[in-house]
């Protein structure tokens, strides 16, 4: 009787373990930031009334896509992630799940998630450019974190594309002020893993990632290209002042964001320290979600003047 009842009170902790484990696999705070990205997306393509549905299933078929793409990267990335502390205890490596289960989940999510798209959203091309982000982010940029440290460019543009998926489900076509949210997010994502790599480049070294830092001991060149992305952040940032898809208000916001942006990495620039690093990578974790809320409230008010 007594051990009737330890396996009772043991088997939920096993299974709500294996569940984390699970969850785990799709990387949940990429996919936070891919369905905060993607509704940014289809909100300021101007959904209203029916059209919010769609952004909601937008939201819904392309965070399950991103998810399926976590899980497989952790599954191509089994044995690196158990050469680095920060990976090591990950389910894969620490023998907690198999890699059958987890091919069979992010198959399972990547191609679900692509299917709830072509049923749910009229377009097809809002399904074709979310499966494209899941094919070249796990088959291409996954790979060449082992080739090159071109990696982190190259896989910033399927990381780029949520906010441009979000559009396409409301528009159903690609336009300049997609292709605007396109480029904020692809120029913002390289001093954000320029931050990280910093971070942990003797790990990634360890690993055998290619990245930049690892072969930037000074961290002059790291340093510049922060400051570089940093600064080009500014004028795309601004894209949308230019095509009179937004007003003064997010331009004088997106001024700022990116001026506070910028001085986070100057900052690094003048003492490359694990602090001022994570600065950088705080302040990156601060301006997206800014940027979208201020381009989502200059147009939702420009809605409203013009009505």
């Amino acid at each position: 009787m007594k051990t009737s009842a330890t396996l009772q009170l043991n088997l939920p902790s096993r299974t709500k373990s294996r569940a984390m484990d699970f969850l785990d696999l799709t990387k949940p705070r990429i996919s936070a930031m891919v369905l905060f990205s993607v509704a940014a997306g289809g909100l300021y393509a101007g959904a209203r009334g029916s059209q919010l549905l769609v952004v909601l299933n937008t939201v819904i078929g392309t965070t399950l896509v991103s998810a399926g793409a976590g899980a497989l990267n952790h599954l191509w990335e089994k044995h690196t992630d158990s050469l680095m502390q920060r990976t090591a205890n990950r389910p894969l490596p620490a023998g907690r799940l198999q890699a059958m289960e987890t091919f069979l989940f992010g198959m399972l999510l990547g191609l679900g998630g692509t299917a709830y798209l072509l049923v749910t959203i009229p377009n097809k091309l809002t399904a074709l450019l979310a499966f494209g982000t899941l094919v070249s982010y796990v088959l291409i940029y996954t790979p060449l974190k082992q080739i090159t440290t071109w990696n982190t460019l190259i896989g910033a543009i399927p990381g780029a594309m949520p906010p441009l998926i979000g559009w396409v489900g409301v528009k159903g076509t690609l336009s300049p002020e997609g292709l605007a949210l396109f480029m904020i997010l692809f120029v913002w994502q390289i001093p954000h893993f320029l931050a990280i790599a910093w971070l942990y480049r003797d790990q990634y070294a360890q690993g055998g990632h290619k990245m930049l830092s690892s072969f930037d001991p000074t961290g002059d060149v790291t340093s510049l290209q922060m400051r570089v992305y940093c600064l080009a952040l500014v004028p795309v940032s601004l894209f949308p002042i230019l095509i009179k898809a937004a007003g003064p208000l997010y331009l004088m916001g997106a001024l700022l964001l990116g001026l506070f942006f910028f001085l986070r990495t100057y900052r690094f620039h003048k003492e490359r320290s694990m602090q001022n690093a994570r600065s950088v990578l705080r302040a990156s974790l601060i301006y997206l979600p800014g940027i979208w809320v201020l381009l989502l409230i200059d147009h939702t008010l420009n809605l409203l003047f013009r009505s």
